[in-house]
């Protein structure tokens, strides 16, 4: 049975079953909306990413926001003053409430990591198609539920990875693809900060506009811990909630960087089979930051200073892909890729970063097809593309299949980290998503969620 083919009555069951109400609109929904129609959207999770997003959504004549979306009043009161200001939105503090009352074909998910495949996932199983920000869940096992529960009811996702969508990066990707450089040996990427498990603290007050339920709404799948600003606002950094999803995270930073990686070695719906942690990980800052001028062959300036003041757990990690191919994640935030990757071959090297390519020889870079640098901001494209396919019903460029294969490699190294054995093979299967000879490894691939913030099943 379809979702377009259930009842109200069934709907008014299922709703009574479940945690979450499935809207009646939806479930009578056909999916896609015509070529000449605009798609109509609403934004869940109203944080300072959203900010940028919602602005971007402005500039795109082909979809509609009807409505915004968030759990904390608060946020949706300074998103209406700063972005929403004399649009016509409407608010909500329960997304289930705005999928139920809006006409939306489609919602972008801008929440907490640890907030984003429920949310994700119980807005596909009512119809929506979706837009979700990376990374795109808080384990591998979860990720794999987003990925089933997109394909049981038909859903469009993208992944908010930009670069595969930014016309430049995709080009270079492609040259490594054909063989530019001969057969791929080895991938260089950084060594991302891992996320910090949460010490205990004493609590504090709520702040104003909050209440019992609204943390114990905002908490979600984690344990319910009393109120702490610091996780409100710093959750990226903290292990539970996220897996180091700050600037130079492992989940921030690396969600971009190794699916840079997965697209250039065409390996977009498929991982590597070996990880050996090379160190244990241990707090130290980015990058050394001597005083020097970048070569022509870094793409990452224009990061290193965002990065020079981060310190965190760090620990270099290697993988190795079924053909040999092998990834070296040991760079620091002072120098190379950032948000790219150095694809190095038999015949040169190719590095690509967020909307730019270098290569040794140089000429690589010489064909007439090269695209230009984007005129527009990077969400522009990639936004456009989600739309786009909702019309049409295509896969979008960063479907949520890639998205699980790039946000596996993250967990992947913070896997292995936990472990904490240096020198040790461990040995994955990227069919089955399991360690092969690694039970320790195995326990990291799924958490305990709470009652009430379960996924559909």
């Amino acid at each position: 049975m379809t979702i377009t083919q259930i009842s109200r009555r069934t709907a008014v069951k299922v709703a009574a079953a479940a945690p979450l109400l499935i809207s009646a609109k939806a479930l009578g929904r056909q999916p896609g909306s015509g070529a000449n129609e605009r798609v109509n959207v609403g934004i869940i999770g109203l944080g300072g990413r959203c900010r940028t997003i919602a602005q971007d959504c402005l500039n795109i004549p082909e979809m509609r926001v009807v409505a915004v979306c968030d759990c904390f009043q608060p946020r949706i009161d300074e998103m209406m003053k700063s972005v929403g200001r004399d649009r016509n939105w409407k608010t909500y503090t329960d997304f289930r409430q705005m999928i139920d009352n809006e006409n939306l074909d489609g919602v972008m998910v801008e929440t907490t990591t640890h907030a984003r495949a429920w949310v994700t996932c119980h807005a596909m199983a009512a119809g929506m198609d979706v837009y979700i920000e990376k990374p795109m869940a808080l384990t591998i096992a979860e990720g794999r539920d987003m990925v089933r529960i997109a394909r049981k009811y038909e859903r469009v996702t993208q992944v908010g990875t930009q670069q595969r969508s930014i016309p430049l990066n995709n080009w270079g990707s492609d040259l490594v693809k054909s063989g530019a450089i001969g057969r791929i040996k080895t991938v260089l990427a950084p060594n991302f900060v891992g996320p910090v498990p949460w010490t205990p603290q004493a609590a504090q007050p709520l702040p104003a506009g909050g209440s019992n339920h609204w943390w114990d709404t905002w908490t979600n799948q984690a344990p319910l811990r009393p109120y702490h600003t610091q996780l409100h606002y710093g959750w990226s950094s903290w292990d539970g909630y996220d897996g180091g999803g700050r600037c130079f995270g492992v989940t921030g930073w690396g969600a971009h960087s190794y699916d840079q990686i997965q697209r250039g070695l065409g390996t977009d719906e498929i991982g590597p089979v070996e990880i050996v942690l090379e160190e244990l990980p241990a707090e130290m800052s980015c990058g050394k930051f001597d005083p020097r001028k970048p070569t022509d062959d870094e793409t990452g300036a224009q990061y290193y200073g965002m990065t020079q003041e981060v310190i965190g757990p760090r620990g270099r990690v290697r993988m190795r892909y079924a053909n040999g191919t092998e990834l070296q994640l040991h760079l620091d935030g002072d120098w190379g890729p950032g948000l790219g990757c150095i694809f190095i071959g038999e015949k040169g090297k190719i590095e690509i970063n967020r909307d730019k390519v270098a290569a040794n020889p140089a000429e690589l870079l010489s064909g007439a097809d090269k695209p230009a640098a984007l005129t527009v901001s990077e969400n522009d494209a990639h936004i456009r593309n989600w739309i786009q396919c909702i019309k049409d019903r295509k896969r979008c460029n960063a479907d949520i299949e890639y998205g699980q294969r790039s946000s596996t490699i993250c967990y992947l190294v913070n896997i292995a980290r936990q472990v904490g054995q240096v020198g040790r093979t461990l040995h994955w299967d990227p069919v089955a998503e399991r360690f092969t000879n690694c039970d320790e490894g195995n326990a990291l691939l799924a958490r305990e969620r709470r009652t009430g913030y379960e996924l559909p099943t």
